[in-house]
C-alpha cells in the first residue's frame, strides 16, 4: 500500500511542476509539499519531495534547481514551446474548418502542454476578417473515417449537400447515396477535400468533406489504383482554382514584373519565369481553365494578361463581355478587351 502512496504522490508532484513552475515561477520542496496536501491530499516529509524531484529528472523530465535569493525548481524545457503554442492557438482559431466549439476544447487541450502562467498568454483572440467558421462538428468524425478507410483500403459511401439561397444545406441528388474509393485528402482553399475514384464516371474527383453527411465504410475494397497512380497531386493543387473543376490547358501569362510573387505563391518557386522586357515577365503553366481561374485573372488587373493559346484567351474575353452585359454595359462588335 506504501509503495502505491509512493507512485501516486511522484506523479502528483511531477504535475504539479508541470502545470505550476515554468523560468519566471519557481516552487520550494515546502511549495510543492503544501500543493501535495491542498490539491491531492497527501502528507509528505520535505526530504521524500526532493528524492521525487531526482526521480523525475533521472526520468529525463528538464527540471531545473535556482539558487540564490529565489531558490526553487522549474520544468525548464517541455515537448511545445510557448511560441510554437502560439503559433498553434492561431491557427486553430483562424481556421474556418475548425468549429467555433471545437476551437475552444483544442486551446484548452493546448493550454495543458504548457504552465497555468503561460497558458495565459494563449488566451487570446485572433481577428481574422471574413473568415466564417464552420459548423458541421462531425467533419472530424469524416476526416477520421476517411483515414480510415485509406489506411483498410475499402470504398466509403455519403450523402452530398449543397447551399440554398435560404442558407441551408440540402442533399443533392434526392439524397442519393454516393459510392466512391478514397485516394487522398487535400487541404485548400481553408477547407478539407477528398480526392476519391468514381467507378460510374471511371474518373477521379473531388469532394468537400465538410458537405458530406452520413459518411461510412463499406467491406468493398478500393478500385482505381492504376488512375491514382498517375495523379500527381502537388500538380492538381496548384493547377485547380478553388478546386472548381474545368479544362486542363497550358497557358501563357505576361505579367508585370511585381506580380512574380503572385506567380511563386500560385505556382511554386520551380515555375518558371522568363524574361520579356524591363517591366514583364511570361508564365507558363498547366492550368484548369475555368470561372474560377478566370476570376483570377480579374483579380490581378491590368499586373497579368493571357497571351495564349488563342482559344482561352476568347474564353476569358466571352467570360468579361458577359459580366459587362450582365451589369447592362454592352460591348461593340468592333470593341476588343485585349
Amino acid at each position: 500500500m506504501a509503495a502505491q502512496n509512493q507512485k501516486k504522490k511522484l506523479l502528483a508532484v511531477m504535475q504539479i511542476l508541470l502545470q505550476k513552475t515554468d523560468e519566471k515561477h519557481m516552487m520550494t520542496a515546502l511549495d510543492i509539499r503544501s500543493a501535495l496536501k491542498s490539491v491531492y491530499g497527501i502528507d509528505a516529509e520535505r526530504k521524500s519531495i526532493y528524492a521525487d524531484v531526482e526521480a523525475l529528472m533521472d526520468m529525463g523530465i528538464d527540471i531545473v534547481q535556482s539558487r540564490g535569493r529565489a531558490p526553487g525548481y522549474y520544468v525548464a524545457s517541455r515537448d511545445f514551446e510557448l511560441p510554437e503554442l502560439k503559433l498553434l492557438v492561431d491557427a486553430v482559431q483562424a481556421s474556418k474548418f475548425i468549429t467555433s466549439n471545437k476551437s475552444e476544447k483544442l486551446i484548452k487541450k493546448l493550454e495543458g502542454l504548457t504552465s497555468t502562467y503561460e497558458a495565459q498568454q494563449l488566451q487570446r483572440q485572433v481577428f481574422i476578417c471574413d473568415r466564417p467558421k464552420t459548423e458541421n462538428e462531425m467533419i472530424f468524425y469524416s476526416v477520421d473515417d476517411i483515414h480510415k478507410a485509406l489506411f483498410e483500403n475499402v470504398q466509403i459511401t455519403f450523402q452530398y449537400t449543397e447551399w440554398t439561397s435560404q442558407k441551408e444545406l440540402r442533399l443533392k441528388k434526392n439524397g442519393e447515396y454516393y459510392v466512391v474509393s478514397p485516394w487522398a485528402l487535400i487541404w485548400a482553399d481553408e477547407n478539407y477535400y477528398l480526392v476519391a475514384f468514381d467507378k460510374k464516371a471511371d474518373m477521379l474527383k473531388h469532394y468537400r468533406v465538410d458537405k458530406m453527411k452520413n459518411l461510412s465504410l463499406l467491406k468493398e475494397k478500393r478500385l482505381g489504383k492504376e488512375k491514382f497512380q498517375d495523379f500527381d497531386l502537388p500538380a492538381f493543387a496548384k493547377k485547380t482554382f478553388a478546386m472548381y473543376g474545368g479544362y486542363d490547358e497550358k497557358v501563357s501569362l505576361l505579367c508585370r514584373n511585381e506580380m512574380a510573387g503572385v506567380m511563386i505563391d500560385r505556382f511554386g518557386k520551380d515555375v518558371m519565369m522568363i524574361p520579356v522586357d524591363e517591366a514583364h515577365f511570361k508564365v507558363s503553366a498547366l492550368m484548369t481553365v475555368s470561372e474560377q481561374f478566370f476570376g483570377w485573372i480579374t483579380g490581378l488587373g491590368l499586373g497579368v494578361k493571357i497571351v495564349g493559346p488563342k482559344n482561352v484567351r476568347e474564353e476569358y474575353q466571352n467570360y468579361l463581355q458577359g459580366i459587362l452585359k450582365g451589369y447592362g454595359w454592352g460591348i461593340g462588335p468592333d470593341s476588343s478587351l485585349f
